[in-house]
């Protein structure tokens, strides 16, 4: 009867063994030790799990590609991409996920949870990954270094976005223009460019496309510069705007151009600097075809369709598109003329001028006709003559106000209207008024509340169908956190913090 009774008592060794387990969470005992290197598990498999690391044994084989695993885990989920499936559903949009932590991770959008607290200064995030790299701002800690410069980061997919800098690769294409990025970030506040969305604002009502702009700008309502200079005291409201202002005291010049050699101290100007090499023009005007190949020049192009002179003389009050035109013009009352000639010391109030009036000395002609072989001075008299042969007529529609000509009809009634201001498409709740019937239905979008343009993952809608391109890509499933062990890549940084313990 006692060995009956103490039968069922025989049970309560594994659960003393589920319990003593437990306890060595709190106690930190960790009795299953690696051999060859020296870390500690609390459980057998685990161990078992990590000496999979030193020996390479990957026993899971993919039927589909056959690639290798160490896990079995790691094997489904491997081959869910072979197959499509996404087990993993969300209630609120229905997205599907082929794993949990990704679709734990995209409950947060729904939500705003942000379950991750910085210990130094209390921001919250939504996964664990981006709290371990934004503390790193504060520890000053740099693990990941690059192989071919050396400079260091304190997060990994920085160091992959610099990677791309030395080899040249930019796999985010933007669908519009055609334009490539390294880093998917830069397309997506590229794409408000061709959209105009403007998602971040200021108390005063101004508009950026990206969050850094805004803080910049709030810098001009508090005057805040915490970036000082070492060598003038010059302050700067960036950090990134001080280093590129010291390079003005070292000369560094490191972004070279492939093709020709030249070096530029910013990176914005080599990036400018090639498009006379490769001819893109990536930005295109939305009333005409015409496309340019910087923004500012799109921008100036802009006034000749809305008619728009925001430089005016103190002088006179004539106004005009360009600042540059308007330092010529205000010449013409100062009488200044700083461009002088070095053989006859005759002078001019603008260097092309001078540029023109050197090669009645010099006897110059750098503008050669491609057809007789005739050079010129000026291409102007090449474009004339080059007509002779083509028996061109381009000018037939001229202004009636200023003389400016054009090639066709449409272009001349599009131009007189920087003159008459007319806007003949007027929106009938508003009354505000537009150049053209395209523009003036975007506008009337925002009256109705109309979105036509809608999400094919989930139920959003827009009423300009750039910004559901945009949107699009959050579904798109884009992986950038990848297992360096077993090439498994994940949306979710968190879930590479717990994939090494699996």
């Amino acid at each position: 009867g006692r060995a009956g009774r103490g039968a069922p008592g025989l049970s309560l060794g594994p659960r003393m063994s589920d319990l003593q387990r437990h306890m060595m969470i709190h106690s930190g005992e960790k009795p299953f030790s690696c051999t060859v290197c020296p870390k500690r598990f609390i459980r057998k498999a685990h161990l078992v799990y990590h000496m999979r690391t030193h020996t390479g044994e990957k026993p899971f084989t993919c039927s589909f590609c056959g690639k290798r695993f160490s896990l079995k885990g790691n094997l489904m989920r491997h081959t869910r991409k072979h197959t499509g499936e996404k087990p993993f559903k969300c209630s609120e949009c229905n997205a599907g996920f082929s794993v949990r932590p990704a679709l734990i991770q995209h409950l947060r959008t729904h939500t705003g949870e942000k379950p991750f607290k910085c210990s130094f200064c209390g921001e919250g995030f939504a996964q664990r990954g981006q709290l371990i790299g934004h503390t790193r701002i504060h520890t000053g800690e740099k693990p990941f270094s690059c192989d071919v410069c050396g400079k260091k980061f304190s997060v990994k997919g920085t160091l992959d976005v610099h990677a791309r800098t030395h080899a040249g690769e930019k796999p985010f294409p933007c669908s519009v223009c055609g334009e490539r990025f390294s880093q998917k970030v830069n397309l997506t506040t590229h794409m408000r460019t061709h959209t105009g969305e403007k998602p971040f604002s200021c108390s005063c009502a101004k508009g950026f496309g990206t969050k850094r702009n805004l803080k910049t700008h709030m810098m001009i309502h508090t005057g805040e510069k915490p970036f000082i200079c070492s060598i003038c005291g010059a302050s700067f409201s960036l950090k990134g705007t001080l280093m590129i202002h010291m390079r003005t005291h070292t000369g560094e010049k490191p972004f070279p151009c492939s093709t020709c050699g030249e070096k530029f101290s910013q990176k914005v100007n080599l990036t400018k600097h090639m498009r006379k090499h490769t001819g893109e023009k990536p930005f295109p005007c939305s009333i005409c075809s015409e496309r340019f190949s910087q923004k500012s020049n799109l921008m100036i192009h802009m006034r000749w369709h809305t008619g728009e002179k925001p430089f005016h003389c103190p002088v006179c009050g004539e106004r005009f598109s360009q600042k540059g035109n308007l330092m010529i013009h205000t010449r013409t009352h100062t009488g200044e003329k700083p461009y002088p000639c070095s053989v006859c010391g005759q002078t001019f109030s603008r260097k092309d001028i001078l540029s023109k009036h050197t090669r009645t000395h010099t006897g110059e002609k750098p503008f050669a006709c491609t057809v007789c072989g005739e050079s010129f001075a000026q291409s102007g008299n090449l474009r004339t003559h080059v007509r002779t042969h083509t028996g061109e007529k381009p000018y037939a529609f001229r202004c009636c106000q200023c003389a400016k000509a054009f090639g066709s009809k449409s272009n001349l009634k599009r131009h007189v209207g920087c003159h008459t201001g007319e806007k003949p498409f007027g929106c009938s709740a508003c009354g505000k008024r537009f150049s053209q019937k395209g523009i003036l239905m975007r506008h009337a979008r925002t009256h109705t509340g109309e979105k036509p343009f809608s999400c094919p993952f989930c139920a959003k809608s827009f009423s300009v169908k750039g910004n559901l391109l945009t949107h699009t890509r959050i579904h798109t499933g884009e992986k950038p956190f990848s297992c360096s062990a077993c090439g498994l890549a994940n949306p979710n940084p968190r879930w590479l913090q717990t994939h090494f313990f699996q």
